[in-house]
């Protein structure tokens, strides 16, 4: 080495340590907490909708059983429709809108409920006052079709 060459004092170029991968850079922490939190949304929005649906479903199950042409007559089958309905009811909108409905406004509710006017003016409008008759004459085939609707199709 050459004093007077001042180029040969000089040391070789260092490289920095590599870079590490943790802890990650805080835009990474960002991106993992609402990663998370979708994930947490995710889960609980599709827990709500499918426990919504149970009731439905398990109400259609029941829909399903009785039968049109079995020993049950239409006063028998029209009681159980009416007790399902008020089940399914009160489970959608609670019991302080569901349970003081009667008659005429028990029906208006399903038509509102259901997007409908078959409680009040169609074919199952033999769920109010029809229950307490002692023989009734109506399509119970189209009764039941018209509760299978509003169990489905109901809104909150």
């Amino acid at each position: 080495m050459n004093p007077a060459d001042p180029l040969a004092q000089l040391r070789d170029i260092h490289l920095p340590e590599p870079v590490s991968w943790w802890p990650p850079a805080p835009g990474w922490w960002v991106v993992l907490l609402l990663s998370l939190a979708a994930v947490f949304f995710l889960v609980y929005s599709l827990r709500k909708y499918w426990l919504q649906r149970r009731y439905r479903t398990a109400a259609l199950r029941e829909l399903g059983n009785y039968s049109l042409h079995d020993k049950m007559n239409n006063q028998a089958l029209l009681e159980e429709m009416s007790v399902l309905l008020r089940r399914v009811a009160l489970q959608a909108y609670g019991r302080e809108t569901v349970a003081p409905l009667t008659g005429e406004s028990w029906l208006a509710f399903l038509d509102n409920t259901g997007k409908t006017e078959q409680f009040t003016l169609g074919a199952a409008k033999v769920l109010g006052a029809g229950l307490y008759q002692s023989s009734v004459e109506a399509d119970m085939e189209q009764v039941m079709l018209i509760v299978r609707n509003w169990i489905k199709g109901h809104r909150k």
